[in-house]
């Protein structure tokens, strides 16, 4: 599997970002998708997920902020973040699990079959 974040970049608190994810190599459909980020000096954490039925999860911390989505056709994984503030400020990198789906497709998950390189985002005060 390859995935290829984009969208990433500099924002002021308050803003919006729209990152998205082209995934390539599988069937898209077989895969469980996610956003992970990691700040420096911070372990990386799960933001949200998505399955294949399209059911999405997210961490606390996004809740309510931030909409995952995917779009089956294009192979395509987004993220569109609204109210960002500066603690949202981190490596975003996208994510494929095989087969995970429902409560099993979740920001908690650690057997992540694949990483896309990352795509910066920071958010200034």
């Amino acid at each position: 599997v390859n995935l290829v974040e984009s969208g990433g970049g500099s924002v002021q608190a308050g803003g919006s970002l729209r990152l998205s994810c082209t995934f390539s190599g599988e069937t898209y459909t077989d895969y469980c998708v996610g956003w992970f980020r990691q700040a420096p000096g911070k372990e990386r954490e799960g933001v949200a997920t998505i399955d294949r039925n399209l059911s999405p999860n997210y961490a606390e911390s996004v809740e309510g902020r931030f909409t995952i989505s995917r779009d089956n056709a294009k192979n395509t994984l987004y993220l569109q973040m609204n109210s960002l503030s500066p603690e949202d400020t981190a490596m975003y990198y996208c994510a494929a699990r095989i087969w995970a789906t429902g409560p099993f497709c979740y920001p908690g998950l650690t057997d992540v079959d694949s990483w896309g390189q990352g795509t910066q985002v920071t958010v200034s005060s």
